[in-house]
């Protein structure tokens, strides 16, 4: 009898661990089913308020990266620099091609124009390392322009990036993955 309750609980507790693990998200206003009727967002990144995991601003995160590289000077101003390129050169095109591609017959999509807008508002950043993916906290705002409502904000954390095969030693590469991630995530909902 003992043995049965035992395996009872931990069937359950594995259960509602893998569940709660699986439901990295949270909806704040409005519903999924808002967006039942709508097919096209444009979308928006927002990267103003981000935090860098294990430091008090982004700010700091970059002073301690750029101290590591002062024997290199340039070396110092190019991760700089390449830290908010990399934003519009691979990030932002990384999550659009991946939620667009993830409906293969055009379900939903990301264009240049709509009134509906997807607000990406990045709220958290883990860069990760060789071996390690990074990591993404978001808080996702879906906005009727003709009207500026609010018809959905959702946040999902600390979406674990895609892995890839092989060890990416860049930071820009799994932080792409990130990326990738969230809008798999997003796209698992609206589908």
């Amino acid at each position: 009898m003992y043995l049965k309750k035992l395996k009872l609980i931990i069937i359950l507790s594995i259960v509602f661990t893998s569940f709660s693990y699986s439901q990295r998200y949270q909806i704040y206003e409005g519903s999924f089913e808002n967006l039942n009727d709508i097919k096209l967002f444009k979308v928006a990144f927002n990267y103003e308020n981000i935090q860098v995991h294990g430091f008090d601003s982004e700010e700091d995160f970059l002073r301690e990266k750029m101290e590591k590289r002062k024997s290199d000077p340039e070396k110092a101003a190019n991760f700089r620099k390449h830290w908010f390129s990399n934003r519009d050169e691979y990030y932002n095109p990384a999550f659009v091609n991946y939620f667009n591609n993830y409906f293969k017959k055009g379900e939903r999509k990301i264009v240049a124009d709509s009134p509906y807008l997807m607000k990406v508002n990045l709220t958290w950043i883990y860069p990760g390392y060789a071996l390690e993916p990074a990591k993404l906290s978001a808080t996702i705002d879906f906005i009727d322009t003709t009207n500026s409502k609010k018809i959905l904000v959702v946040h999902f954390e600390k979406v674990i990036g895609i892995e890839k095969k092989t060890i990416e030693v860049d930071e820009y590469e799994r932080v792409i993955g990130a990326f990738e991630k969230l809008a798999k995530n997003l796209a698992i909902q609206l589908k």
